[in-house]
């Protein structure tokens, strides 16, 4: 496996992600800012938070699998997400909950939230981009 996941200690213990991934692959995969579309580029889950971060998981793992790489691969996830208060939490990590459910997998790379204004269209409430490594 190229990547490993941990919690080095001195640094606080998070249920949804881990602090650091250590790479040891040759080859990065860069998986553009996924958002709630589905194939034909339809919005799923409008006014959702939910619902459309297990969609951008979901396109996140397609996207994946078209390079031969998994969430097992994935080094660091970012999140961007429309006017971002931490009341939106428990709504975020639902969707995470969900997609793992929906995949089969437990997610928890390094990952950044960073709150925006808006995305490329009014409906999209979050986007996720992914970085992975394989051997």
């Amino acid at each position: 496996m190229s990547i490993t996941l941990v919690n080095p200690s001195g640094l606080p213990t998070v249920d949804v992600y881990r602090q650091v991934a250590v790479a040891s692959g040759s080859r990065l995969v860069f998986v553009a800012g996924q958002v709630a579309w589905d194939a034909d580029g339809g919005t799923v889950g409008a006014g959702d938070l939910a619902a459309q971060v297990e969609r951008c998981y979901v396109n996140i793992a397609t996207a994946l699998s078209g390079a031969g790489a998994s969430f097992d691969d994935v080094a660091k996830l970012t999140f961007y997400v429309v006017d971002w208060t931490p009341d939106k939490m428990p709504a975020l990590l639902d969707g995470v909950s969900r997609a793992a459910r929906t995949l089969g997998v437990t997610p928890v790379p390094p990952a950044t939230l960073i709150g925006v204004a808006a995305l490329d269209v009014p409906e999209h409430l979050v986007e996720i981009e992914a970085v992975a490594v394989l051997d």
